[in-house]
């Protein structure tokens, strides 16, 4: 954990900067030298790492531009000759290369992006590869200047996210310490990306890191107004959108609104419905993994033949809507056909976010919803424009399940605070019928379904941010199968710990033998440990949380668990016992 504040957090990473660290010399001797002339080591690491993000979004924008002309621009002059036609090749073109990018080189980067930091939060300590900023930036500026249907949100988050937690393994930081750095690389990709740093802060504690609090809110509102620096010297500050000024006609307009958040609520499960059914479809298709996102592509391709809007982020098109400037008859179809391009973009195997597309089934379903209620109540009702602003956050909030975040990203987006009150209104009933209809966010599903679970922001717990790997003892004894049960008896004798585990020449665990097995059989039996041992062991990984290590002693009437490899099962790394735990969180408590 970061300390209490930045006076205190300069003691605190310095101390934790493991004096032999195999880094260079001179980065060693430089943060040695600012730890002792009192220089915030924290405030630095987040503002080293809010520039990068910052650089890493802009640098992302224009690789999008240059992709996208070389797809789109180069594309049209290279198939002139199929005129119209030529946009069912350019998504596939874009797939035939994501595909085998994606699977060969760092499997990560393949979908949207914020799942994948979200389980290195929670189940890796944070870390990273550092491949996977490199490879996640092409792919997803290939999958979407080709017109594949994903936004740019979630690739820079991943991107960004992943700048953090290289450079906190460079240092060999603490997991908690580079957990943070990882929300300090998501706020800056956000800041940077949109122009709204606050939104940036919100989106890493609301969604990467599930919780609020002084410390990590401080590092990581640092890096975010960073990112948002860096950003305004390369592309202004100007808000995202620019639309018309809209504000609360009528009072009578608020029943309206609750009925928009509740559409709102109803589309964002079709989209998360239809997204991972799409996967899964794809996942149990009999064919090449890398060449799927060409099938995907050529799908989208023939959509964009006559919804061309459905290519790409769609920002566009949702400044369109936001201007009240398209038909009533094409803003329905496009709710779905969105939904559609998107979902097969994504299960397919295509890189990229799920922010954007939120924003513009949002903005279709509000304008949609205007043009209707403007009909019946013309004297009541606020402009087409109005709704579909309002439907952008509610829309994402019922799929993310992050409402400070559409909230506050919405306003900072356009900068038009005088439709609050129905954004809040409609916003929160939508979250509210989501979460009835379906517990898990669009986020947090693929989480799940890779058995790793997710507190909730009243069950975060100190052992949450402890790995097993900080806690285990790694000079346990151990025994070999083939030693007698007298030899066994004077181990325990020696060494006073109730269970052993058990390994073999190689050093490979094999089983684990306690005290209650040795008082199951005669004092004079000439048995083997292996005879007695148990070789069905519940084991924990070095990447483990506590608390999620904790939980497999309840039930089970065993003191301590071996620490094996994810890898490799049998490969024995060290032992964790209640002991360790109750001192790991002992410590973890003073140092708050």
């Amino acid at each position: 954990m970061l300390g209490k504040s930045i006076s205190r957090g300069v003691g605190h990473w310095g101390h934790r900067l493991n004096p032999n660290l195999d880094i260079y010399p001179s980065l060693r001797r430089t943060l040695n030298l600012l730890h002792r002339a009192h220089i915030p080591l924290d405030a630095l690491f987040a503002i080293l790492v809010g520039a990068a993000a910052g650089l890493g979004a802009v640098g992302f924008r224009y690789l999008l531009s240059f992709v996208h002309d070389i797809f789109f621009i180069g594309g049209a002059d290279l198939l002139s000759p199929m005129g119209k036609w030529y946009v069912i090749l350019i998504p596939a073109a874009g797939g035939l290369l994501v595909g085998p990018l994606v699977y060969l080189l760092a499997r990560e980067a393949k979908g949207h992006g914020v799942p994948e930091v979200m389980a290195a939060v929670a189940a890796r300590g944070g870390r990273i590869r550092p491949r996977v900023a490199v490879v996640k930036a092409l792919a997803s500026s290939i999958c979407i200047g080709s017109g594949g249907s994903v936004g740019r949100e979630g690739p820079i988050v991943q991107i960004g996210s992943a700048i953090g937690s290289t450079i906190g393994q460079i240092l060999r930081l603490p997991a908690e310490d580079v957990r943070l750095l990882v929300a300090c690389g998501a706020a800056g990709a956000i800041s940077g990306t949109f122009n709204a740093p606050l939104a940036g802060v919100l989106f890493s504690m609301e969604v990467i890191l599930h919780r609020y609090t002084g410390r990590s809110f401080g590092l990581v509102a640092l890096s975010s107004v960073t990112a948002a620096a860096i950003a305004h010297a390369f592309v202004g500050d100007t808000p995202a959108f620019s639309i018309p000024h809209y504000e609360l006609v009528s009072a009578w307009e608020f029943p309206l609104y609750v009925l928009l958040g509740i559409l709102a609520a109803f589309t964002a499960i079709i989209f998360v419905k239809v997204l991972y059914k799409s996967e899964d479809l794809f996942e149990a298709l009999k064919f090449p993994g890398y060449f799927k996102p060409v099938i995907g592509g050529l799908a989208v391709g023939l959509i964009g033949v006559y919804y061309p809007q459905i290519f790409g982020v769609g920002y566009s098109t949702v400044e369109f809507v936001l201007a009240g400037n398209l038909a009533l008859s094409l803003l329905i179809p496009l709710i779905f056909i969105k939904i559609l391009a998107t979902s097969l973009t994504l299960g397919s195997g295509g890189s990229g976010g799920v922010f954007a597309p939120s924003l513009f089934m949002g903005a279709v379903l509000g304008g949609a919803f205007g043009s209707v209620v403007n009909e019946l109540f013309p004297a009541i009702t606020g402009p087409e424009g109005a709704y579909a602003l309002v439907g952008m956050a509610a829309v994402f909030a019922a799929a993310s399940r992050a409402p400070a975040t559409s909230i506050v990203i919405l306003f900072e987006m356009t900068r038009d605070y005088d439709i609050i009150l129905p954004l809040i209104a409609t916003v929160v009933i939508s979250m509210i019928v989501a979460r009835l209809i379906q517990r898990e966010s669009i986020y947090t599903i693929k989480m799940r379904q890779q058995g790793i679970s997710i507190p909730e922001d009243d069950q975060w717990d100190a052992l949450r941010d402890i790995l097993v790997a900080t806690a285990m003892t790694t000079n346990y004894p151990t025994i070999h199968p083939e030693a007698t049960l007298h030899e066994l008896n004077d181990l325990f004798l020696k060494s006073g710990h109730h269970g052993f585990p058990v390994v073999d020449d190689h050093q490979n665990l094999v089983g684990i033998v306690t005290v209650s097995d040795l008082k199951l059989v005669h004092p004079n039996s000439t048995q083997m440990v292996s005879e007695i041992a148990t070789s069905d062991v519940v084991v924990a990984y070095p990447d483990q949380s506590l608390h999620d290590a904790l939980a497999q002693f309840g039930g089970r009437d065993v003191g301590h668990i071996p620490v094996v490899g994810r890898d490799n099962r049998r490969q024995l790394l060290g032992m964790v016992r209640r002991h360790d735990i109750i001192q790991a969180y002992t410590d973890s408590t003073r140092a708050e």
